[in-house]
């Protein structure tokens, strides 16, 4: 369903299970950058009503999912640690030329999002099916169809403001681009490294 290009490496679950600490505190942060995603969608595009009605919500949803995180990382005892780079995001960010029309920056930004989404939602999957806390596990199982929800939403809005025929072109070359990208990537205990 997500149309990701090369799945992840099962044995990134067991990079993370040996220090579910550093996941949650990644985790944590990816929940903040995501709610900031849409703010700044909102101070963007603010004449994208239907867009900004939306990210008002999304915010919402992504400010609560950070408070779920942090209650994890409480109950166990730990504190957040401090943030760092996200180098999947990093890498990603250099696909698209910088420049071009409002809408043309606002559909690469959709198309960046949603495969971010979608990315979380295949390893929260993973995180589903294969983490030994089963108490974590369903709480994966549960954030993951929220991520799926906002991979489809931004994928959709993409769709909806640009050509589609030229945004599903654009889809496909970001999808292969990011399957190189991740070639490189699976062996930090980050959400998307």
């Amino acid at each position: 369903m997500l149309g990701l290009k090369l799945p992840t490496d099962p044995r990134w679950v067991n990079i993370v299970e040996k220090n579910i600490e550093e996941i949650l505190t990644d985790h944590a942060y990816c929940e903040q950058k995501a709610a900031s995603t849409a703010i700044s969608l909102i101070v963007s595009f603010p004449e994208y009503t239907e867009l900004v009605q939306e990210m008002v919500l999304l915010v919402k949803e992504e400010i609560s999912h950070f408070k779920m995180v942090h209650d994890k990382i409480v109950e166990r005892g730990w504190i957040m640690g401090r943030d760092r780079k996200d180098e999947y995001v990093i890498a990603l960010l250099k696909f698209f030329p910088k420049g071009g029309s409002r809408t043309i920056q606002l559909v690469h930004r959709l198309l960046y999002a949603a495969l971010i989404e979608g990315r979380s939602c295949e390893r929260f999957r993973l995180l589903s099916e294969q983490l030994e806390d089963k108490k974590l596990a369903e709480f994966y199982r549960n954030l993951m169809v929220s991520e799926a929800n906002h991979y489809t939403m931004f994928l959709g809005f993409a769709r909806h403001y640009g050509d589609r025929k030229e945004v599903d072109k654009k889809w496909q070359e970001l999808l292969a681009f990011e399957a190189q990208v991740m070639k490189d990537l699976g062996t930090q205990e980050t959400m998307h490294g």
